[in-house]
C-alpha cells in the first residue's frame, strides 16, 4: 500500500508556503507582467522574508543549507509555488539545480553553498539551436588543451542566462561517444573571456526573467571546473532532471490549475446571467467538473511517482507520463477558466491571461509531449505497463 501521509511539520510548512505565496508573492505579479522585471526593492524584502522562514532552496539537502525535503514533500511545496509566476518562484524561492550536489573541493564553497544561500544565480545551459528535446545532439564542444578546457558553441533559450553568475554548461568531450560517456558538465563563470550573452530572446510568456542566447568562443577554463566526472555529464543530467521535471512541471501544473479552478468556482457562484447564477448552467458545471477531475488525477500521478522516487524506485516512465498529462491538463483547465469568465478572462485585468501564456510552454520544454509519448510507448511495448 502506498502511504502519501506526511509529518505534521510538513503540513505546517506547506500551509506556510501557501499563505506566503498568496500574501507576499502574488501581489507582485502585476508589476512583473507590466514591466517584465521583478522590482529589486520588493524582491529584496520578499526574498529576505522567504529565507528567514526557511523557504529558499528547499529542494536541496539540509546539510548544505537546503530544506532537506523528501520528493513527496518537495512536490507538495512546488504545488503551492505553481500558484504564482515562474519569474517570482525563481527569484523569491530560488532556482537551485540538484546536480550541484556533484560539486567537490573548492567548487563547494565557490558554487554550491553560495547558490543555496541565494548569493549566486545559476543557469542551466543545455539547449542549442540544433538540440532541444534531443539533448545528446548538442554541438558545443570542450577540448582539452594542456591544463585547460577550450569551449566553443552556442546555447539558446537559457533561463536566467542573462543574469547568472555562472552556468552549468553541457558540452561534448567525445563526439563519438556522446550520451554514452562523451558529454561533460562544466561550471563556467560569467566573466570568463569568450563567454558572451549574445541576446535575450523575447518570449510569449514567462515574463520577468531572461531567456538568453549564449556564445562560447575559445573560452579557456581550468580542469577543476568539471562538474562530476569527465564523460559523466549526460548521466548526471538525467539523474537530476527526473525530480526537476516532476516538481517543476507536474506539481506546479497542479498548483496553477488549482488556482484557475478556484477562480472558476468563485465566479460561478457570483456571476448572474439570464436571471440565475452561471454555476447553475450545466455547461459551466461541466467545465468545472472536468477540471476538478483532471486536477485530481494528475495530482495522484505526481504523488505516486514522488513516493516511488523516495523509495528508490525507477520512476522514469511515470514521470514521462506525468510530463504529458500535467502540461496538457494545465492548458485545458486555464482555457476553461477563461471561458467561464468570458471577456474578463481574456483581459489583462485577471491573471488568467498570463497563466494561459505561461502554461503553453510546458508542453515543449524538458522534452516535448511528443517525445515523452514516444518514450512511454517504447517502454510499454517492451515491458508492458509498469505500475
Amino acid at each position: 500500500m502506498i502511504d502519501f501521509s506526511v509529518p505534521e511539520e510538513t503540513r505546517l510548512l506547506v500551509d506556510t508556503v501557501r499563505r506566503f505565496v498568496e500574501t507576499e508573492v502574488q501581489p507582485l505579479e502585476d508589476v512583473v507582467e507590466q514591466t517584465a522585471t521583478v522590482p529589486a526593492d520588493a524582491l529584496a524584502v520578499t526574498k529576505d522574508k522567504a529565507q528567514k522562514l526557511g523557504l529558499y532552496a528547499m529542494n536541496m539537502p539540509a546539510d548544505v543549507g537546503g530544506g532537506g525535503l523528501s520528493c513527496v514533500e518537495h512536490c507538495l511545496v512546488e504545488e503551492e509555488f505553481g500558484k504564482t509566476s515562474d519569474a517570482l518562484i525563481r527569484r523569491v524561492f530560488g532556482q537551485v539545480y540538484p546536480m550541484l550536489m556533484a560539486c567537490k573541493g573548492d567548487q563547494v564553497e565557490r558554487y554550491l553553498l553560495p547558490t543555496v544561500k541565494g548569493d549566486k544565480i545559476c543557469a542551466m545551459a543545455i539547449t542549442e539551436p540544433g538540440a532541444g528535446s534531443d539533448a545528446a545532439s548538442i554541438s558545443t564542444t570542450a577540448r582539452l588543451d594542456g591544463d585547460v578546457w577550450v569551449l566553443n558553441g552556442t546555447k539558446h533559450f537559457i533561463s536566467d542566462g542573462d543574469i547568472a553568475d555562472y552556468v552549468i554548461l553541457m558540452a561534448l568531450t567525445d563526439k563519438d561517444k556522446r550520451a554514452r560517456g562523451g558529454i561533460t558538465l562544466f561550471l563556467v563563470d560569467r566573466d570568463t573571456p569568450g563567454f558572451k550573452v549574445a541576446r535575450t530572446q523575447p518570449m510569449m510568456g514567462h515574463r520577468g526573467y531572461g531567456h538568453a542566447e549564449l556564445s562560447f568562443e575559445n573560452c579557456r577554463i581550468p580542469k577543476a571546473t568539471v562538474l562530476g566526472e569527465v564523460g559523466g555529464g549526460f548521466k548526471l543530467i538525467m539523474q537530476s532532471v527526473l525530480q526537476i521535471r516532476l516538481a517543476h512541471i507536474g506539481a506546479r501544473a497542479v498548483g496553477m490549475a488549482q488556482r484557475a479552478l478556484e477562480m472558476m468556482r468563485r465566479h460561478a457562484g457570483e456571476r448572474r446571467q439570464f436571471g440565475q447564477l452561471i454555476g447553475d448552467f450545466q455547461m459551466v458545471q461541466k467545465l468545472i467538473a472536468d477540471s476538478a477531475t483532471e486536477i485530481f488525477g494528475v495530482k495522484m500521478m505526481v504523488m505516486n511517482a514522488a513516493w516511488d522516487i523516495d523509495q528508490g524506485k525507477d520512476a522514469r516512465d511515470k514521470v514521462s507520463m506525468i510530463k504529458v498529462a500535467a502540461s496538457e491538463m494545465q492548458g485545458r483547465v486555464v482555457d476553461r477558466a477563461i471561458q467561464v469568465f468570458g471577456g474578463m478572462g481574456f483581459s489583462k485585468d485577471l491573471p488568467l491571461e498570463r497563466m494561459y501564456r505561461d502554461a503553453r510552454v510546458t508542453r515543449i520544454y524538458d522534452g516535448t509531449s511528443e517525445i515523452h509519448r514516444m518514450l512511454v510507448a517504447r517502454s510499454t511495448i517492451k515491458n508492458g505497463l509498469q505500475l
